[in-house]
Order: structure tokens, then sequence, then C-alpha cells
């Protein structure tokens, strides 16, 4: 009696993507070669040869269903998720964050992975992308060679790496009261204008002085590229730098006065919804309690909600909507899926949810199915078809957020005859449960896995809410 083999995939790396990755597919009876280069190479940052060691924090984001991350890992859970498994074993008390004891975590992953009969770990770097099916997750510090073959592999001239990033806002959190949107000179109307008064942006300025910059480890290379320039850095140079600069108030006219303001921040659109706008020229590397303090002095910004802080830090990420497909397969050579921060992710629980579905969908392809994309009010359908649609021209590395995912339809008139909008906080728990049944249902019934429904923690919520908790 003879026993076929097993079909085959290599997996690059064994951080949080690469792992989850290497566990996803041999979930599926694929047999995996992971590659892992630590401890025969090691990086600045690392310090272990484990697998999926946290070189940052600790924690791998807010839990329940008021928050996104909470949604991306109820999502994992459900499909038994290597990486949030290895977490909910290692957790430490953290309030309502999904905080892990990082050794414990990291013995676990690497447990996980090299005790399981179907994934053969192989020691050493990998210089280039190997022949047949393989997801690429070799993270932000990639090696030299592997960056070269990649950038070739894709088409790029070269990999993004970018020193600087600025902050995203929510745009349902910006006062359209103060701001307006409008080009410069009648341009067309692609940007939200923040207008500033002579005492307000000498009040911001001082603030941008006084606030605390992010110290950079001894391995991490602040070279500043002019068209990259942190705002604080600019403002270094004196106090009319940044209003001759980023924040020039030229060729906009304030409706409120028919006058240019003093100064104007501006924010560009991030996605194609409209739901997240960037600060232009406003790439930082302040600590994120000055970051906020700061962005809040902007006019209009003062009740702003920050989706994703600015970053300062070496980098490496391919321009995901130029290269990748919602699949995160490449377009270049649809055999091979990238995942974590080289797909452009921000954060341990974004590396392992891309992870996972680029091992799902590899698994699928040696299996000769199609690859599938998560649905769109999903936490990782959001994320991933976020990458492969953003703006190319200003792509930066995204985490979840709710802004991701499709708004709820609108409500329904009362028996009044009166509509009454739900609160950001009773909108939440809607979504999550909407994102996590719209999971499940496509992951039992698209991609044929075993799905167990995690807890859901219990929240009192307005009657009006509860009646839509009830969901399409």
């Amino acid at each position: 009696m003879t026993t076929s083999t097993p079909p085959s995939i290599t997996v690059i790396g064994a951080g949080l993507a690469g792992s989850e990755a290497a566990l996803a597919a041999a979930a599926q009876g694929v047999r995996v070669r992971l590659h892992e280069m630590r401890p025969v190479k090691m990086t600045p940052a690392h310090r272990s040869g484990g697998f999926a060691e946290l070189v940052c924090s600790n924690s791998l984001g807010g839990e329940g269903e008021r928050q996104s991350k909470g949604l991306l890992q109820a999502e994992l859970r459900s499909v038994g998720g290597g990486i949030v498994t290895a977490a909910d074993a290692s957790k430490l008390p953290a309030g309502n964050a999904l905080a892990v004891e990082r050794d414990e975590f990291s013995a676990r992953v690497t447990k996980a992975v090299r005790e399981h009969p179907l994934i053969e770990v192989i020691e050493g770097e990998v210089e280039a992308v190997p022949e047949g099916i393989a997801v690429i997750a070799s993270g932000p510090l990639t090696s030299d060679a592997l960056a070269a073959d990649v950038a070739r592999l894709t088409g790029s001239e070269r990999l993004s790496f970018y020193d600087a990033a600025a902050p995203v806002i929510d745009f349902a959190s910006i006062d359209m009261s103060v701001c307006w949107r409008a080009g410069r000179y009648d341009q067309s109307a692609d940007y939200i204008n923040c207008p500033f008064t002579k005492e307000e942006y000498l009040a911001f300025f001082a603030a941008l002085e006084q606030a605390r910059s992010h110290t950079p480890h001894d391995w991490e290379k602040l070279e500043f590229f002019e068209g990259c320039m942190p705002i604080e850095e600019i403002a270094r140079r004196g106090v009319d730098t940044p209003r001759f600069g980023p924040m020039s108030p030229k060729g906009l006219d304030d409706p409120r006065t028919g006058r240019w303001p003093y100064a104007v921040a501006q924010l560009r659109q991030e996605d194609r919804e409209g739901r997240l706008w960037s600060l232009v020229g406003f790439q930082t590397g302040l600590k994120w309690g000055d970051q906020k303090a700061v962005v809040q002095l902007i006019p209009g910004l003062n009740d702003a909600e920050i989706v994703r802080y600015g970053v300062m830090h070496r980098n490496t990420y391919l321009n995901a909507p130029q290269v990748l497909d919602s699949t995160l397969q490449l377009r270049a050579d649809p055999q091979k899926l990238v995942a974590g921060v080289l797909a452009g992710t921000e954060g341990y629980l974004e590396s392992a949810g891309t992870g996972w579905l680029a091992g799902t969908n590899a698994a699928r392809l040696a299996r000769g199915l199609e690859p599938l994309t998560p649905p769109a009010e999903s936490m990782l359908g959001g994320l991933v078809r976020y990458l492969a649609s953003a703006n190319p021209k200003n792509f930066q590395p995204m985490n979840v957020n709710w802004a991701l995912v499709p708004e709820l339809p609108a409500p329904q008139p009362g028996p009044n005859g009166k509509v009454r909008k739900l609160g950001k906080q009773e909108k939440r728990p809607i979504l999550f449960r909407r994102g996590l049944n719209a999971f499940m249902a496509w992951a039992g019934e698209e991609a044929g896995l075993q799905v167990t429904p995690p807890p859901v923690p219990h929240q009192e919520e307005s009657a009006e809410a509860q009646a839509q908790l009830v969901l399409r």
C-alpha cells in the first residue's frame, strides 16, 4: 500500500507572522519548511533564537468587544490561531489588554512549531526567494540579500525604507465646523485644512518644542531625508520654519474669514472610503503621549482619535498596494505570499493575522484550491483589503482600527419618527459581533476550516443598540 506525500510550502522567518503561517499551513495537512536565520545569524534587535520573540512591548493590544484588536484576537481564536493561543496561555494581568510573559510566550510558540510533525525547521539565512509556493515573513530587519531579491521579484527599485511616519486620524473625530475641505489656490478639495491663529500657532509650537522625542536603540540609524523630515526636526530650525514648510497657509482661504490663516495643518485621505486621514508633513518620532497632546492642539483636532501614531525607526516593508493582492499574494508571482511587517502591517497581532492568512492561502495553493480573502466586515478582511487598495503614493504601515471595516447601516426612525444615532461606544460591540460572525461563517463555509466560537464579553447597551445586535 502506498501513501501519497503531502504537498509542501516554504516559510521564511519564524517571527510572529512566520510562526503563525507555518502552523496554519500545517493544520491543513501541508508540509512546511520553515527557515529562520537566528541563532546562526542574529539581528541587532533580538536577544534569543526563540520563535515569535517580542522585541518591543509585551502587549498584543486591548481585549473586548469595544477594541479593534479585540475583534482580530477573537477572529484568530475562532480558527485556533497559534499566536493568540500561546498569548492566552502566557497572559499577565494588564487590565483589558492582552499582555504576556514574553519568554513564556516565545517558548510556547517555539514548542508548538518545533514539535509539529509536518514542520521542518531549517536554521540559517535565506538570501534569495526559493522556488515554489512560499510565504515571505522575514520582518522589518530582513537581511540585505533577501530584501534585494524580494525587490527584484516585485519589480521595485528597492523596498520602502522609511525613518518616520505621520499620525493617522479617524475622520469622525475631526471637527469640521473648524476645518474645511479645499486644495491650494482653488485646486480640487482633496485636503482637510485646520487653520491656526497666531496665538494658537505659537502655543502649538511651544508644546512641540517641549515634547519628548523617541530615543533610538543604537542599532536604529535615524538619518533623515529632507522629504521625510520629522516635524520636531523642522521646528528646531526656527519658529517660522514649519509655517513656511508643511504648515504653509498659502492659497488656502478660510471660509469663515475669506483670508489665509496664520498657519494651516493639512490632512490627506488614506483610504478609499475617506475614513482615515494622515497629517501632511507631520512625520514624527515623538513619544505617543506627547504626540497626542501636540496633535490635539491643532484647531479642529481637539478631540482627534489617533488610529495610528507617528513612528520613527528602521523599517523594511513593501509598498503593499503596488505589489500585493488582498489574498497576500504577490501580483508578480502569485505563488509567493508576504506577511507581517514586510507586507505593510504595524503591530504584533497584525503580523500574526496576516501570517495566518498567508499560511492558509499558501496551503490552499499547495492543495490546488483558490486563495481566499476574509469578508470586509471582519477586522482581518478590512486590514488586507486596505493593504491591497491604499494610496500607493503615500503608503505607510497600518495597524487594525475600526475605520477599516464598513460602517453600520443607517439607523431606522423610532416609533416617534426620530432617528437616534448610536455613539461610538454603542456601535463598537455591534461592529465586533457583525465582524466575528462574518469571519466565522467565511472560515467554516468558504475556507472549510474548523471553527470554534470564542467567548465574547457581555456589555450593557442601550435599547437602540441592543435592537441592532441581531445582525443582518
